[in-house]
């Protein structure tokens, strides 16, 4: 068994690469600090081989790249991890800065998702997890190329859900939606969460172990689950209120 995962030097990735390991897969991870990855790769002590790839996913060449140089190491589970958000009003964020969010959190997740699931198709099994986040269930004022970012990822692994089960495929995909997780994303993005994060092994833990049973989306708390299900009542509009107002509270 062997997992390749994207954004693997910090928090969920790093956690979702210790949580495999210890179920015996050998791991290629990926990320674009090189230091975290070493660290973390001489932290794993024990038999499953672990290879680490330093490279930016921002830029799209370097995904299709990543996958050449995979592509013969027989992976059986893709986890998509890599991505980042900004904050503040779309007509302020760096546009650059911007682009590479695009890049890393939609555009590198299409081209993994497609050339790993053509070879898991020939091959009839393989499990690919796509990392999304309860924000790609809505409109995120504040956030807004983030949480359409994230739509994105849920809206193209549900598809890709429905022609696989059609053709009752041996190959799995899923996306994990969790709410706030205590990782390094609220530095990256420059925010305070408004609702506390879940513990970030635990969320890693439960994505794996759910994405293995073949589920389509993964939510790893009662509290998002809650808020999900109450969201199919309220009209867009409302909903796009009520989510400025709790992202105007990440400024405190």
């Amino acid at each position: 068994m062997k997992a390749l995962i994207t954004g693997a030097s910090s928090g969920m990735g790093r956690e979702m690469a210790k949580y495999l390991f210890s179920k015996g897969y050998s791991l290629i991870l990926v990320a674009r600090r090189e230091e975290n990855l070493v660290k973390l790769k001489k932290s794993l002590i024990g038999k499953p081989e672990v290879k680490i790839i330093t490279t930016d996913l921002s830029v799209p060449e370097n995904a299709k790249k990543l996958y050449e140089e995979t592509a013969n190491e027989n992976i059986d589970f893709l986890i998509n991890n890599a991505g980042f958000g900004i904050y503040g009003e779309f007509a302020n964020i760096d546009l650059d800065r911007e682009i590479d969010l695009i890049n890393t959190n939609i555009t590198a997740v299409h081209i993994l998702t497609k050339l790993f699931l053509r070879d898991f198709i020939k091959k009839d099994k393989g499990h690919i997890l796509n990392v999304a986040s309860s924000a790609g269930f809505l409109a995120g004022p504040l956030m807004s190329s983030y949480y359409a970012s994230k739509n994105y990822v849920v809206r193209l692994s549900e598809g890709i859900y429905e022609e696989l089960r059609r053709k009752k495929s041996n190959v799995h995909i899923s996306c994990f939606c969790p709410g706030p997780v205590k990782t390094e994303f609220n530095k990256v993005a420059g925010v305070n969460f408004a609702i506390k994060g879940i513990d970030q092994t635990y969320a890693a833990k439960y994505a794996i172990d759910n994405a293995l049973k073949n589920k389509m989306i993964i939510m790893p708390s009662f509290t998002m689950k809650s808020a999900n299900f109450f969201m199919r009542f309220l009209p867009n509009k409302q909903l796009t209120k009520i989510c400025y107002h709790i992202q105007r509270k990440k400024d405190n």
